[in-house]
């Protein structure tokens, strides 16, 4: 970004999402300053500038959120639509070394770069940079990824770093054989692995559940997914929300779909599947682990 005229003898611009200025006469002409002068601090221009830098924030995040959603999601996106995204840096920093995978199911790759007519520079299996044309690609939750293991060395070599957690997003994959806690197949899931996950309140787990993304309604904590054309909510019970202050525990994991109901097992697909556990254990992690007990 270029220097701002600001204040009298002083240029502003921005530095890493931070308001800088330099001097433009003196000793110091020319040079960054370490701090912002006294006498720039309620100048207009840094006003300006510091509102520039928070639309800026909230807009590289909403691109964050977009992206993740259609990863989540496994949407098809139009190739049209990230030419025409690629140029902002904030949708570039966010779609950059994601997987995607094209009109055949080979064709599967690092995003590394999008032309003005759609056409993707991908990075494949074999290290070789080729270029893709289809109408649309998605960019495949990890659960669906057959070659997921291959994908993460393959980062770890190129040294690729995402900023939509994809690849190394942790997974969980569905028991085929029989339901959980040994329930029948075709009665409701329900999960009680991360159950019991002790909190100071209340107030501090409904915290923690807003901090970490989900959203907090009645006594639950709530992970909404489209998958296969329809919402599946998957839900993690975390204690009356009368109760703020009083100790809380994180209950069972459960699913549900459109019309409210709890979802058998079977009824459940790999991502919505994936998402709730990887709910019921990020929520689990931050309990209060006593002393002499295992983490």
């Amino acid at each position: 970004m270029a220097w701002l005229a600001a204040g009298q003898g002083y240029e502003i611009t921005l530095v890493e999402g931070r308001v800088a200025a330099r001097a433009t006469a003196g000793r110091s002409a020319g040079r960054q300053l370490k701090t912002l002068p006294k006498a720039l601090r309620d100048d207009p221009e840094v006003d300006r500038l510091r509102r520039l830098a928070e639309w800026l924030d909230r807009h590289a995040a909403g691109c964050v959120a977009q992206v993740d959603t259609w990863m989540a999601s496994s949407l098809p996106v139009p190739t049209g639509l990230l030419a025409r995204v690629w140029p902002d840096q904030a949708w570039q920093t966010a779609l950059r070394d994601l997987v995607v995978v094209g009109a055949d199911p080979e064709d599967v790759g690092f995003l590394r770069g999008v032309t003005e007519d759609g056409g993707l520079r991908v990075v494949n299996l074999d290290g070789e940079t080729v270029r893709l044309t289809p109408r649309t690609v998605t960019l495949p939750h990890p659960v669906l990824l057959p070659d997921l293991e291959d994908l993460r060395e393959f980062a770890a070599e190129l040294g690729v770093e995402q900023r939509v957690e994809q690849i190394y997003r942790a997974t969980w994959r569905k028991p085929e054989d029989q339901a959980q806690d040994g329930g029948p197949r075709a009665g409701a899931a329900r999960v009680t692995e991360f159950s019991g996950g002790r909190f100071p309140s209340r107030f501090v787990l409904a915290a923690r559940a807003t901090s970490l993304g989900y959203r907090v309604s009645g006594g639950s904590a709530d992970c909404r997914v489209r998958e296969g054309g329809r919402t599946v909510e998957a839900s993690v019970w975390i204690g009356e929300p009368y109760y703020w202050d009083d100790d809380s525990q994180t209950g069972a994991l459960t699913w549900h779909g459109e019309d409210g109901n709890a979802l058998a097992q079977s009824d459940i697909g790999p991502v919505a599947w994936s998402e709730g556990m990887r709910m019921a254990a990020a929520l689990y992690a931050g309990r209060v682990i006593e002393e002499g007990k295992d983490a």
